[in-house]
């Protein structure tokens, strides 16, 4: 957990309680959260924070998403302001969502999809993100209809589609904190936010029988601990590049599709995050709480090194 910035970082390793101990004392101006799973760390350090010191992380759970957007009341009372998903994640389909409104505002229909291209090196999963892993397919998927949160099915709606470099990319429902940074940002009625990371085919289908399972405790940890120390190989990374698709539809039966196209994903995630802590350490921003493309506004995606390209009159869907 970072807590400063310009010749004062302080990265503050250790257990979570005792960090959470530290911030009153040390009275941080930025405090950097990258401890997760953030649907169980985000709120916790929130309500730890003194007056006057602003809070940004990486996570994409939505419920942690939610958790810190639900702080924005408190976040005013303390002059601080808190920032939800600071990387990849939400930035990105957040971003076109806001670049695409630019042209033409209140949609009625709006897809996202968010496509993030890794290379990894091999090692083990790891507590945190085997928690983030088994909590989102406990928690399960939502999407927006009629204008209100509704449970989806995780790994529906899933379609296929060619990227503007002409890689084919598969995409479904998933808990992320894009579908409530679209939501804000568009105003729709209808929302769905997707991910190529989303299970699709026999995956999906066993996804609700996995959720039921970790309802029961002990299986739960069980499961957690098993994922955790499971290891994964070195792979490159998929695609050259990564992408966010923004699609929308309006009343009037018009629709438009936009893409945003970056590099690696953990690299865009970065150079996020460093510029939002700039910005957060600055003063750049009003007190209460935000997803980061509201707050700063489209043009931090491209300063996180993102390229928005012409959009189209969206084809109609593919599905998988």
């Amino acid at each position: 957990m970072a807590t400063s910035i310009n010749g004062d970082v302080d990265v503050v390793v250790g257990e979570f309680e005792e960090t959470l101990a530290t911030l009153e004392r040390r009275q941080p101006r930025v405090v950097v959260n990258t401890i997760g799973p953030f649907t169980e760390t985000a709120k916790r350090v929130i309500e730890s924070l003194p007056g006057g010191t602003h809070y940004v992380d990486v996570g994409n759970e939505l419920g942690a998403t939610r958790d810190v957007l639900a702080a924005s009341d408190r976040a005013v009372a303390l002059g601080q302001t808190l920032v939800a998903s600071g990387g990849f994640g939400v930035l990105a389909t957040e971003s076109l969502v806001l670049h695409l409104l630019q042209e033409r505002a209140g949609p009625q229909r709006v897809r996202v999809d968010a496509m993030g291209s890794v290379a990894l090196e091999a090692g083990r999963v790891g507590e945190a993100l085997a928690k983030t892993i088994v909590g989102g397919i406990h928690d399960g998927a939502w999407r927006v209809s009629g204008g209100t949160l509704v449970r989806a099915r995780l790994g529906s709606g899933a379609e296929t589609f060619a990227t503007p470099e002409g890689d084919r990319v598969s995409s479904a429902c998933f808990p992320s904190g894009d579908l409530l940074a679209a939501w804000n940002a568009s105003g729709a009625d209808e929302v769905l936010a997707a991910s190529s990371l989303a299970p699709r085919g026999l995956g999906a289908a066993l996804v609700p029988m996995f959720a039921w399972i970790t309802r029961v405790g002990p299986l739960r940890r069980a499961i957690i601990r098993r994922i955790a120390r499971a290891e994964f190989q070195a792979r490159p990374a998929p695609f050259a590049h990564s992408w966010a698709r923004a699609r929308m539809e309006w009343a009037s039966g018009e629709r438009r599709e936009g893409w945003l196209r970056a590099g690696d994903a953990m690299s865009f995630t970065v150079a996020a995050l460093c510029e939002i802590t700039r910005r957060l350490y600055e003063g750049e921003a009003t007190p209460g709480a935000s997803t980061p493309g509201a707050l700063f506004g489209p043009s931090l995606a491209e300063a996180a090194g993102g390229e928005f390209l012409r959009t189209v009159e969206a084809p109609a869907a593919e599905p998988t």
